[in-house]
C-alpha cells in the first residue's frame, strides 16, 4: 500500500521529521512556507519550498493564504497524484514511538453504539481529566457510562485518530487551568458508530483513499477551528456511506511548539460557539444520492448560510474539488 505522511514546518528538520523520514513503507512530503529555512533538507524525504510549490499544477496554489496551516493541502495533493491509498497527517513536534502504526479498517473493535451524541473519548485511555479539543465545554464534567455503550464488532473504519503523550491536543481551557501532562493507558482501538461524535485533529491521523475529498482544511476560520471543524464537518458524511471513526492510544510523544495560551483560547472562541450546532446542520445538508464531494461543498454551504464560515472559504474548497477531480482524471 502506499501512503504518504503529510507535515508543514517553518522549522530545521525536527527529530520528529527525521524520525518519520526513516519509517519503511511511508512517503514522507513536507510543506514549506515563507518562514520555513532556505535550503531546508532532510534525507527520503520531498521537501517543496514555496518556490516548488508554485510549479504545481494545482488550482489551489494560487489562492491558499502564506504562512497558514492549510497549505498542507499541497501535500494531500500532491500525496494524491502519487497515487497514495492512505495519507496521514501529522505534525513536525509528534515523535513516532518505536510500535507507531495504524489497525488495520475492516476488523473486529471495541465499538460504541449509536447515537450518543458527542463523547470524551479520553476517558477511555486515562482516568485524567483532559478532553479532547473542540469537545462542547458544558461536556467536560461529563462522566460517559462506557461498559454500558460498547460492544465488540465488526467495523468499517474511515479514518483512524491516535492519541499523543505528554502535551496531548487539548483546548486552551485545559491549559490554562489544569495544564498537566498526560500519558495515557495502553487499550485495544476503539470505534465510534453512527451518531456518536468525538473531535479529532490533524496530529496523528491516517484517512483512507476513498475519503480523501474530506481532507480539505478550512482556510478562512481562525486557525486552532481549523482541523475540528474539518472532522465535525467529516464525519456525518462519513456516516452516511458506512465509514466510521477511530481512536488507538497513543503512538506519539508530542513536543510542543510554543503557544501563547490566550492567543490559542480567542482562536478557539468560534470551535466552542459552533461544534454542536455544525454537525446538525451538516447532516440536514447531505444525501445518500449524491457524491462525497457533492455533499462537502453543500455541507460548507450550509455553514456560510450560518455565518460559520465566509464567502472565501467557498472559493477555496472550490478550488479543492476541482484539483481532486483532475488527479482522478489523470488516474
Amino acid at each position: 500500500m502506499n501512503k504518504s505522511i503529510i507535515i508543514t514546518s517553518i522549522f530545521e528538520p525536527t527529530e520528529a521529521v527525521k524520525l518519520f523520514s526513516h519509517l519503511n513503507g511511508h512517503n514522507l512530503i513536507v510543506i514549506g512556507d515563507k518562514k520555513s529555512p532556505e535550503n531546508w533538507h532532510c534525507e527520503n524525504t520531498t521537501y517543496l519550498s514555496i518556490n516548488e510549490q508554485l510549479k504545481l499544477d494545482f488550482q489551489i496554489i494560487k489562492i491558499l493564504p502564506y504562512n497558514h496551516y492549510s497549505r498542507k493541502m499541497i501535500g494531500y495533493l500532491l500525496a494524491i497524484q502519487r497515487q497514495a491509498d492512505y495519507i496521514i497527517d501529522t505534525d513536525d513536534d509528534n515523535i513516532p514511538k518505536e510500535n507507531w502504526d495504524f489497525p488495520q479498517f475492516n476488523k473486529a473493535f471495541d465499538c460504541i453504539s449509536e447515537n450518543n451524541g458527542f463523547v470524551n473519548i479520553y476517558q477511555l485511555f486515562t482516568k485524567q481529566k483532559i478532553w479532547p479539543r473542540g469537545l462542547p465545554l458544558d461536556l467536560i464534567n461529563t462522566k460517559n457510562n462506557f461498559s454500558e455503550l460498547i460492544s465488540f464488532k465488526d467495523c468499517n473504519i474511515g479514518i483512524w485518530q491516535g492519541l499523543a503523550d505528554e502535551d496531548p491536543d487539548v483546548d486552551a481551557i485545559y491549559r490554562l487551568t489544569i495544564d498537566t501532562p498526560c500519558y495515557f493507558d495502553k487499550r485495544e482501538p476503539v470505534v465510534l458508530s453512527k451518531g456518536t461524535i468525538s473531535p479529532f485533529n490533524t496530529q496523528n491521523t491516517i484517512i483512507r483513499k476513498e475519503l480523501f475529498p474530506l481532507l480539505y482544511l478550512p482556510t478562512y476560520v481562525t486557525f486552532r477551528f481549523t482541523d475540528i471543524l474539518r472532522g465535525l464537518v467529516a464525519q456525518p458524511i462519513m456516516w452516511l456511506y458506512g465509514y466510521q471513526l477511530g481512536f488507538i492510544d497513543a503512538t506519539v510523544i508530542q513536543k510542543r511548539n510554543p503557544h501563547d495560551y490566550m492567543k490559542d483560547f480567542i482562536s478557539e472562541i468560534p470551535m466552542y460557539q459552533h461544534c454542536e450546532r455544525i454537525i446538525e446542520l451538516v447532516s440536514n445538508s447531505i444525501s445518500i444520492s449524491e457524491s462525497i464531494e457533492t455533499n462537502l461543498y453543500n455541507a460548507y454551504k450550509s455553514l456560510l448560510n450560518e455565518n460559520i464560515v465566509c464567502e472565501k472559504e467557498m472559493i477555496t474548497l472550490d478550488a479543492w474539488l476541482k484539483d481532486l477531480a483532475s488527479q482522478i482524471n489523470v488516474a
